[in-house]
């Protein structure tokens, strides 16, 4: 298949999403054309890299100050900001562009947009669509990832400052009506776990909707995480992520403040490694405390998890799949959850993971597992094993390659559908 591929950042190794079901396709012997934007001067590195697999790569400047503005203007105009952030013009007319230069044939068989970021890009090119006869038949997929009013209902209820409060109770009418209309206009939409799929249809009141939906999960790249060859680290624990969002702070907060002094009270010694990018101010305090470590970006953060003696995910809310319980799972390092992070999972409980509800169930688990050194082993085995059989990103870009398909067939059909009735208007 010929696939052109919408997304409104980079993809790379840490937006793993796009990266892997881009570079998965194009193991399968599909054509990825992929256009994207560049927000900062190392990504120019990335976009090279994609090169190696994709049949193309269109891209544009995407300053942050632009992105800033653009949000700013997008908010008084009752347009979510996520819509408009990454909205360029000239990565649009880029796009137009290669679709017309076909002489009247159809060169892609389908569009991909990820995001609601990409909505717009998806949005205007529907409409640009419409006025061209010979690309009427493109199917257009839209990929939400999550149901990003649910994270802002969320937010607004638990974010961990008032400014995160603030700007998710702002956001959450007009996202919700974005992603309505992008569930009545795509033809296709996909998301990352039954919960996010029950969540988006909740936003449109309607039933006509609910077919469009598919969960498509997050996987893991099982060739790069895997279990470490040497000794884990004894009483070390581990917490990964991108440290600047939101719902992680939160959760580390919750983590440092709630469940540590329970565990550190019976057990002083044990080490919290908080592995991450762009931690804020508030976080980088914590390693104060001679237990806590805050690496802040790491080139690599496979020793971390390969060496550490569990791995933690404590999150107080959120949306979709946690990457960071799959690439710990990955690594063979056992793993304790909190019961939101569980949810998007068909892991089982205290076979392939442990699920918890309050900070003192937490703590006793940490203590437990610390320990158990047979009951981690089997975990951290059950764990990879789970993933090998529900997170593989080529069974996963497979499964996209037949929704693609079928959404082009259904497309083509409709239409036949509509032209006939058409002709036997004319007839009577």
């Amino acid at each position: 298949m010929r696939i052109l591929y919408i997304v409104p950042y980079m993809p790379n190794l840490i937006r793993v999403r796009p990266y892997n079901l881009i570079r998965y396709l194009a193991r399968l012997g599909h054509e990825v054309t992929a256009a994207t934007v560049v927000s900062h001067p190392t990504e120019r590195q990335d976009s090279k890299k994609l090169n190696d697999f994709c049949q193309d790569v269109i891209s544009v400047d995407m300053p942050f100050a632009r992105s800033l503005l653009q949000s700013g203007i997008a908010m008084v105009q009752g347009i979510p900001m996520q819509a408009r952030y990454s909205w360029r013009p000239g990565l649009f007319q880029q796009i137009t562009g290669v679709l017309k230069q076909h002489n009247g044939g159809q060169p892609f068989d389908v569009v991909h947009v990820e995001h609601l970021r990409g909505i717009e890009y998806g949005l205007r090119l529907l409409d640009w669509l419409s006025e061209v006869k010979e690309l009427a038949a493109l199917p257009v997929v839209w990929d939400s990832v999550d149901c990003i009013s649910s994270l802002m209902r969320q937010t607004r209820q638990r974010g961990s400052s008032a400014k995160s409060r603030v700007i998710a109770a702002l956001e959450y009418g007009n996202t919700v009506k974005y992603e309505c209309r992008g569930l009545r206009s795509f033809d296709r939409v996909l998301v990352t776990s039954p919960v996010d799929q029950a969540a988006l249809a909740d936003t449109d009141q309607g039933e006509a909707s609910r077919w469009k939906i598919d969960v498509l999960p997050n996987g893991v790249d099982l060739d790069y995480f895997q279990p470490g060859e040497g000794d884990r680290h004894p009483d070390t624990i581990v917490i990964s992520g991108k440290m600047s969002y939101h719902a992680n702070v939160t959760m580390v907060t919750y983590l440092v403040n709630e469940i540590m002094p329970l565990v550190w009270s019976r057990k002083p010694g044990v080490r919290l490694q908080i592995v991450g990018k762009d931690p804020p101010p508030s976080m980088q305090a914590m390693a104060k405390n001679e237990n806590i470590i805050v690496t802040g970006t790491v080139s690599d953060i496979r020793p971390y998890l390969q060496q550490a003696t569990l791995a933690v995910v404590p999150i107080t809310y959120g949306t979709g799949i946690q990457n960071k319980i799959l690439e710990a799972m990955a690594c063979a390092t056992p793993v304790i959850v909190s019961a939101p992070a569980a949810a998007s999972l068909l892991a089982i409980p205290n076979r392939d993971y442990v699920v918890v509800e309050t900070a003192r169930q937490f703590a006793d688990a940490i203590l437990d597992l610390l320990g158990d050194d047979h009951k981690r082993i089997e975990l951290g085995m059950a764990g990879r094993l789970y993933v090998e059989k529900n997170h593989d990103w080529q069974v996963i870009a497979a499964k996209l390659a037949g929704i693609y398909a079928s959404t082009g067939y259904e497309k083509k059909r409709k239409l036949e559908e509509m032209s006939l009735l058409a002709g036997q208007g004319k007839g009577a």
